[in-house]
């Protein structure tokens, strides 16, 4: 008899995560505005009007003022949404603390219509770079080895193809570089905790580390990144994605061969034959 597979454990502690999000203050919450702005950019570039949307956010007042009517859903596991239910669907600063990220797509791309937009905006790649470098050279000297402090991030090349497993047609991403400025490790800490976006990593150390963990990762990240007036700036890539549940009205690509003109004609240029 043919034992099931056992379940993947979870990457992050959802407990530990709600808990550090009751914690935030909103004036720290400049990650998520900045992800509001930008989702309020792109929409106003789509040349259609969007009248059954829907959000998924943890911060639910972040979104008061924009996109009227539409249903606010906490990013739970299993997301609140009905199937085909919505013709836009926005998920938030979110998807890099999903257990499952491709599974939330899915979930996303079932509660939207026929060739409706679903638009992610999350943390990725190289966001925290030089926090992560400097306390894994601090802890690697002082302790031997390494523990997971910090999320890791997906490249923005692994993102969008998460687009196109979940099933979305047309999949764009790109990323909106950000850098923020602190006096020391101790400011840039505490502003993590205020929005929310401390370890929650289910493997984390459950114990207080030792305050020279965290002296040796100040030193070395002002040795290795300070600014010239000596401040720590702090790397957050937001990284963009979008793509459409399929229709038959949407463009297809055209079958190789298919072409009715040489590129070398559009190019106006002499065409060459390659070497054997």
């Amino acid at each position: 008899m043919t034992q099931a597979p056992k379940p993947q454990p979870a990457l992050f502690d959802r407990p530990a995560l709600s808990a550090h999000r009751a914690r935030r203050k909103p004036t720290a919450l400049f990650l998520h505005e900045t992800a509001r702005d930008e989702v309020e950019d792109r929409l106003c570039m789509v040349n259609r009007s969007f009248t059954d949307p829907a959000i998924v956010t943890p911060f639910a007042e972040i979104w008061q003022n924009c996109l009227p009517g539409a249903k606010i859903v906490p990013d739970d596991d299993l997301l609140a949404l009905d199937p085909g239910a919505h013709d836009v669907v926005v998920h938030t600063m979110c998807l890099h603390w999903a257990n499952d990220p491709v599974g939330q797509l899915i979930q996303c791309r079932r509660a939207l219509k026929e060739d409706g937009l679903l638009l992610v905006v999350m943390l990725g790649g190289r966001t925290l770079h030089e926090l992560r470098s400097s306390l894994a050279e601090a802890e690697t000297a002082l302790t031997g080895g390494l523990s997971p402090r910090v999320a890791p991030m997906g490249e923005i090349r692994d993102l969008g193809a998460l687009l196109q497993r979940a099933g979305l047609a047309l999949p764009v991403a790109d990323l909106v570089p950000l850098t923020a400025e602190y006096r020391d490790l101790r400011h840039l800490m505490q502003d993590l905790r205020d929005m929310g976006e401390t370890n929650a990593l289910a493997q984390r150390q459950k114990h207080p580390s030792s305050r020279m963990l965290f002296e040796m990762a100040d030193h070395l990240y002002r040795q290795h990144f300070a600014t010239p007036d000596n401040r720590l700036p702090a790397t957050f890539e937001i990284v963009c994605l979008t793509g459409w549940s399929p229709s038959d009205t949407q463009q297809k690509p055209l079958r190789p061969g298919s072409a009715q003109s040489r590129l070398s004609d559009a190019l106006k240029v002499p065409e060459t034959k390659l070497p054997e």
